[in-house]
């Protein structure tokens, strides 16, 4: 029996009730963080123009926008919305599986949700709840199981699993429907590494792809069309074509019992989470011992080998924003000399900033012997002084991380000022209202309000 049958099994046999209180706060967490880092990616590369071409490729008016407003058929919402939660490199990740696992899951369920009812059928936020829960699950418990190295990009094809499990929840498949939506997906599923080798902005449409086609895929689905059976361990299956080697004991071993979402990471900066450790470890070497940016000598990052393949590129004279915000170099140089990162760190003037080039170009990312393809920890860092001093840290526990969670206050911060960064006024009141709505979600009788908190003040 091929192993997506127990997925299928565990996404039906689960309900509201069957979910630990940390499974409903952890979902309740990375919804309302998915929601702020959606508006602000907004303001991102490419939203107008992908926003402009998706109202040119059909006609409907299911699901709006988030910040814009702009009405569009299900499947083309679920693609912006998808994308600006991307866009701006801010959102929570699994760091185990290397999958920013709420992103597709999300854009996709919230369009299918405002469809959902526009045809007279709300979702409650339980229904949502429980809907995130499972998906995070599926997509997690697969990437965790994974035994090699990225080949495609996984936020893009385990994601696009994440959110078929999420809307075929909210759609209340039964089995055979929700098994073909799987399939039909997984013929549609794509996403290639070297969009993000190249620092391209595809990388980020990627995972808009995914949750427009798992929106499609569902919608296949339920009017009856039918897929292969053995799409994950098949011989042309997704651990044979889309990953290399995986372990089944590890795929299904804890299922049921171990809730993936309770295992998601914070991302404290807009930059790619491979980035984070060495940020983290810089910044806490430059709060103990009180050295600024223009003191520094150089710097030696030892890192895994997935730290290096992902964000060890070199400094460019002239970066684009995808291209920056995944090179550890810049990021960190950035970092020490504003004592953080904004959204701000990508405009033009400080990507071009003379202080923070020369600073990059004194910073070596180098390998560390780890054995482990998919390990985004622990990081080492060696900071010079211009003095001779010398300052190491070894980070195995990046702020953000379970093991070292943002506190509730800078979530609930992360989240303000994302609002405040999104295309169009949002407003005050509407950003502490969709706080108030998602603290109580499992209240809420239908979600499509907390999209009504996401518009702009003045619709």
């Amino acid at each position: 029996m091929d192993a997506i049958d127990d997925f299928v099994a565990h996404v039906l046999g689960t309900g509201f009730d069957d979910l630990p209180s940390e499974a409903i706060k952890a979902a309740k967490t990375y919804i309302l963080d998915s929601f702020g880092v959606g508006l602000s990616g907004g303001a991102g590369p490419w939203v107008d123009e992908l926003i402009q071409l998706s109202g040119q490729w059909g006609q409907g008016d299911d699901a709006r926008v988030w910040g814009h407003g702009l009405r569009l058929p299900a499947p083309a919402a679920a693609l912006c919305n998808a994308y600006q939660i991307h866009n701006a490199e801010f959102d929570c990740v699994h760091e185990g599986a290397v999958v920013h696992s709420m992103t597709v899951l999300l854009g996709a369920a919230m369009a299918v949700a405002e469809k959902q009812n526009r045809n007279g059928g709300g979702i409650s936020g339980r229904d949502l709840i429980l809907a995130a829960v499972l998906g995070v699950d599926v997509a997690c418990h697969i990437s965790v199981a994974v035994t090699t190295g990225l080949k495609f990009f996984r936020p893009g094809t385990a994601g696009a699993l994440a959110a078929v499990t999420a809307v075929a929840k909210l759609r209340d498949f039964d089995a055979e429907t929700l098994r073909n939506a799987y399939s039909i997906a997984y013929g549609q599923i794509c996403g290639t590494m070297q969009a993000h080798t190249e620092g391209s902005m595809l990388l980020g449409m990627q995972v808009g792809f995914n949750a427009r086609n798992a929106v499609t895929a569902c919608d296949m689905a339920a009017a009856g069309l039918q897929g292969p059976r053995n799409i994950l361990e098949g011989p042309f299956g997704y651990f044979r074509l889309i990953e290399d080697g995986y372990d089944r004991d590890v795929l299904l071993g804890s299922l049921g019992r171990t809730w993936r979402i309770t295992e998601l990471s914070h991302k404290p900066f807009p930059s790619g989470r491979a980035t984070h450790g060495i940020v983290d470890g810089c910044l806490g070497l430059q709060r103990q011992h009180g050295f600024g940016a223009d003191e520094v000598a150089g710097i030696v990052a030892q890192v895994p080998p997935l730290i290096h393949h992902l964000v060890g590129r070199p400094i460019e004279d002239v970066m684009n924003i995808n291209y920056a915000r995944l090179c550890a170099a810049y990021v960190t140089a950035h970092a020490l000399r504003h004592e953080g990162i904004g959204v701000d760190a990508y405009d033009d003037g400080n990507l071009r900033h003379p202080d923070s080039q020369d600073l990059a170009r004194r910073i070596q990312i180098n390998i560390d012997d780890n054995p482990d393809p998919n390990a985004l920890v622990p990081v080492s860092m060696t900071i010079t002084l211009k003095n001779g001093a010398e300052h190491i840290v070894t980070v195995q526990d990046v702020y953000g991380s379970p093991a070292n969670p943002m506190s509730y206050e800078a979530h609930l911060e992360k989240f303000r000022k994302n609002c405040a960064a999104a295309p169009r006024f949002v407003g005050v009141e509407r950003a502490e209202a969709l706080i108030n709505q998602v603290e109580s979600l499992e209240n809420l009788d239908d979600v499509t309000r907390l999209v009504d908190l996401m518009m702009p003040k003045d619709t």
